[in-house]
């Protein structure tokens, strides 16, 4: 995640991107493919630990974090970077889940197989609240 971001950077890629995105160009990605549009994630580039990932694209709003459900250590770092006001509130999705987004706006949540979730994770009162989103299964 690290070394993508900093080669987009150096070689003009990140402004490819947003020009295209800003001409209604379809991105998706997977993994590392979905952090890169956000604000902020969590990555294990360095190395095996989980830690804020440098700043992203920024094309959507807050944070992201895919393998919500894959790896013991994400639930609990990114709710607490978040917590920490280490990185902005966001979006986490299980393995076989993709967010959809028209704009900045998330549209729809999709899932494979049935029972998968993405969840709005965010401060509320003080406290990391995870909200279940609506999904539609494939």
């Amino acid at each position: 995640m690290a070394n993508l971001l900093a080669v987009w950077r150096v070689h003009g890629v990140d402004t490819a991107m947003r020009v295209a995105w800003q001409a209604g160009v379809v991105l998706a990605g997977v993994s590392a493919g979905s952090l890169c549009w956000f604000e902020a994630g969590t990555t294990d580039s360095y190395d095996d630990e989980l830690r804020p990932m440098p700043p992203g694209l920024g094309l959507l709003p807050g944070s992201n974090c895919p393998h919500y459900d894959s790896e013991a250590r994400r639930r609990p770092v990114f709710q607490g970077l978040i917590g920490a006001g280490a990185i902005p509130a966001g979006y986490a999705a299980e393995d076989g889940v993709g967010l959809h987004f028209i704009g900045t706006e998330l549209t729809e949540v999709l899932a494979h197989p049935a029972g998968k979730h993405a969840y709005r994770v965010e401060v509320v009162d003080g406290s990391v609240v995870e909200t279940p989103l609506p999904a539609r299964t494939l």
